[in-house]
C-alpha cells in the first residue's frame, strides 16, 4: 500500500508505477540517518514515548545495514516506514517525503564529498611519492604540445597535485553546502505540529523543500575534478605511446589487444578522459531540470538522484584506478633525458643571457630566433643548470614544494 493510498483507491496501473517509482535505494542509510534525527524532535515534542524513541532507533540501525527495497515500495521512505512496523505509522508525523528526501540527499552528498576528499589525498600521496622519486628527472615542458623549456619530472607532477588541490577545496565547498537541514519544512510550509526546529536549520520552507544547489555544487565539483583526471589521463596517455616513450604502465593497471600480441594500453588514463564528458553532461543536464521549476517541490527533482548516484560512483572509482595505475608507473629516465637535451630547450635562457648583457628583450629575442632559423644555434648551459636558476615558483623549487604540497595533504 503506497503512503497516499488513503487519498487515491485505484490501483496504479503498471507502467505509471513502474515509470513513477524511484530507484533511491542508496539513499537508505542516510535515510534512516535523517529519521532517526525527526524520531528525536519527535519524542522532544512528546509525540513519541521514550520507548517508541528507543524502538525507532534500535530498529533504524539494523535497516540501514541490513533494510531491503520490495516491489511494493514506492521509494526509500515508504520502505522504511513499512519496515519500522507499527511504529513506523508515526514517524511520519510533522514531516513529508519532500523535506525527508531533501534531507536524505543532503547527508548524502556530504558523505559523497567526504569520499571524494579521501580519493583525493590517496591519490596526491601517490602523485608526489612519484614527485619526490623524480624530483631531479629532467623532462620537456611542453607549451601547443611543442618542446618549450626543460623542467623536470617532479615539478610536472606538483602541477597535477595543484589541481587535485583545488578539487578538494571544492568537494569542501559542497559539503557546507549541504549541512543545512531542511526538517521540519514538512511538504512546504511547515507544520502545526510544535516540534523542535533541527540544528542548522534553514529559513525558508519552500526553498528547504526545493532547493537542490548544494547537488549542483558537487556535481560542479565532479565535473571539474573530471576535467583535471582527463587532462592527466591525456597526458599519461601521451607519456606511455611510442612516440614519447616516458613512461610505461605495470601489466597490473593495464590491458592488452585482443588481435595485436604486442600491445599494453593505459586504458585507465583513457576511461578517466572519456568520463569527463559523461560528468559535465550530468551537471549540464541537471541544471536543465532545475531551471524552470515552480517552488516548491516537483517530481522531476527525483532525477537528481540519477546524477548523484553515478557521479559518487564514477569518482570513487576513477580516483582510485588512477592512483593504482600511477603506483605502478615506470618512468624512462633515459628517453626522458635525450628529449631534454634537445638544445633548443635552451632558447629562452640564451635570449636572457643577452638580455643581462644589456640588450632589449625584444632584440635579444630576434638575435636567438635568427640562429634558430639558420640551424646555428648552440647553448653553454646545460638543460639541469638552466632548471637550477629558474626562479620561484619554477621548477628548481621542487624540494620546498613537495614538503609545502605533503603538508597541506597530510600524506
Amino acid at each position: 500500500m503506497t503512503v497516499w493510498a488513503g487519498r487515491v483507491e485505484q490501483a496504479l496501473d503498471p507502467a505509471i508505477w513502474s515509470f513513477l517509482r524511484a530507484d533511491d535505494g542508496e539513499l537508505l542509510p542516510y535515510d534512516c540517518q535523517a529519521t532517526s534525527q525527526h524520531a528525536r524532535r519527535l519524542h522532544e515534542a512528546g509525540l513519541l514515548s521514550t520507548d517508541e524513541l528507543a524502538e525507532v532507533e534500535g530498529a533504524l540501525g539494523r535497516i540501514a545495514s541490513e533494510g531491503e527495497i520490495e516491489a511494493e515500495d514506492e521509494d526509500v521512505h515508504s520502505a522504511i516506514e513499512r519496515l519500522l512496523g507499527d511504529v513506523g505509522r508515526k514517524i511520519h508525523a510533522g514531516r513529508s517525503r519532500n523535506d525527508q528526501v531533501a534531507a536524505a540527499l543532503r547527508l548524502y552528498v556530504g558523505s559523497a564529498c567526504a569520499e571524494a576528499a579521501d580519493g583525493l589525498t590517496r591519490l596526491a600521496g601517490t602523485v608526489l611519492d612519484l614527485a619526490e622519486t623524480e624530483a631531479g628527472t629532467l623532462m620537456p615542458g611542453y607549451t601547443h604540445l611543442q618542446r618549450a623549456q626543460p623542467i623536470t619530472v617532479g615539478h610536472h607532477l606538483l602541477a597535477w597535485v595543484e589541481m587535485l588541490e583545488r578539487d578538494r577545496a571544492r568537494f569542501s565547498a559542497a559539503a557546507a553546502a549541504a549541512a543545512e537541514s531542511p526538517l521540519g519544512a514538512g511538504a512546504l510550509a511547515g507544520s502545526t505540529l510544535e516540534i523542535p526546529a533541527p540544528a542548522k536549520g534553514m529559513r525558508n520552507s519552500l526553498d528547504a523543500v526545493a532547493d537542490r544547489d548544494f547537488a549542483l555544487d558537487y556535481l560542479y565539483a565532479v565535473a571539474v575534478l573530471f576535467g583535471h583526471l582527463s587532462r592527466i589521463g591525456e597526458e599519461l596517455v601521451l607519456w606511455t605511446t611510442a612516440e614519447f616513450g616516458f613512461a610505461r604502465p605495470s601489466e597490473s593497471a593495464a590491458t592488452g589487444s585482443s588481435m595485436m600480441p604486442q600491445k599494453l594500453n593505459p586504458d585507465v588514463a583513457e576511461l578517466v578522459r572519456g568520463k569527463a564528458g559523461t560528468a559535465i553532461g550530468r551537471l549540464a543536464g541537471f541544471l536543465a531540470t532545475l531551471k524552470g521549476l515552480p517552488l516548491a517541490y516537483n517530481r522531476d527533482l527525483q532525477e537528481d538522484k540519477i546524477a548523484v548516484f553515478a557521479a559518487r560512483r564514477d569518482t570513487t572509482g576513477a580516483l582510485a584506478a588512477l592512483t593504482v595505475f600511477v603506483t605502478g608507473l615506470e618512468i624512462d629516465r633515459s628517453r626522458l633525458a635525450q628529449a631534454a637535451s634537445d638544445p633548443l630547450l635552451l632558447a629562452t635562457d640564451a635570449a636572457e643571457a643577452l638580455v643581462q648583457r644589456g640588450l632589449p628583450f625584444r632584440d635579444a629575442h630576434a638575435q636567438v630566433a635568427a640562429q634558430v632559423r639558420a640551424d646555428t644555434f648552440s647553448s653553454d648551459v646545460s638543460a639541469a643548470e638552466s632548471v637550477s636558476r629558474r626562479r620561484s615558483p619554477g621548477p628548481g623549487e621542487v624540494a620546498s614544494a613537495l614538503a609545502s604540497a605533503r603538508a597541506r595533504f597530510g600524506v
